[in-house]
């Protein structure tokens, strides 16, 4: 399930999700939450379970930090459906975060799929260049 995807956001709130990430999904249903980057990040029931299981087990009430995580990442998440035309309702609350306006880029990166407005999609990654370039020197031990 990877891929770059651009489409448009209708003026109701919803996306069309692109068909080659949708015939991959065992369902209908995604579950949405905030994403790092001030993106969407989207992912099957499944996905979520296990995502959200292992973040709960991790973190503590009593902790200032795992607070932040649950309350960024695990409370704002929403199920939503994908309609009989293939489209995503993307919640008001969601659009506002990721500040979504009508293009934007769907990303399928293998486990989940993030959801950017197209022009903070691309700042980031003119500024995050350097980063990826770092990041990558960090892989030199994979051999193809």
């Amino acid at each position: 399930m990877t891929g770059e995807y651009r489409n448009t956001l209708d003026e109701k709130g919803r996306i069309m999700f692109p068909v080659r990430l949708r015939s991959e999904l065992s369902g209908s249903t995604l579950i949405l939450t905030r994403g790092i980057d001030r993106c969407l990040w989207l992912f099957s029931p499944e996905q979520w379970k296990i995502l959200s299981d292992k973040v709960m087990e991790s973190a503590s009430v009593f902790q200032s930090q795992s607070r932040s995580v649950l309350r960024r990442l695990i409370a704002p998440a929403q199920e939503v459906e994908i309609d009989k035309a293939g489209r995503v309702s993307i919640p008001q609350s969601l659009r506002e975060f990721a500040g979504l306006g009508k293009d934007c880029v769907f990303l399928g990166i293998n486990k989940y799929f993030e959801l950017w407005d197209s022009k903070e999609y691309d700042t980031y990654l003119g500024e995050s260049e350097a980063d990826f370039k770092e990041a990558t020197e960090g892989l030199g031990s994979i051999c193809l």
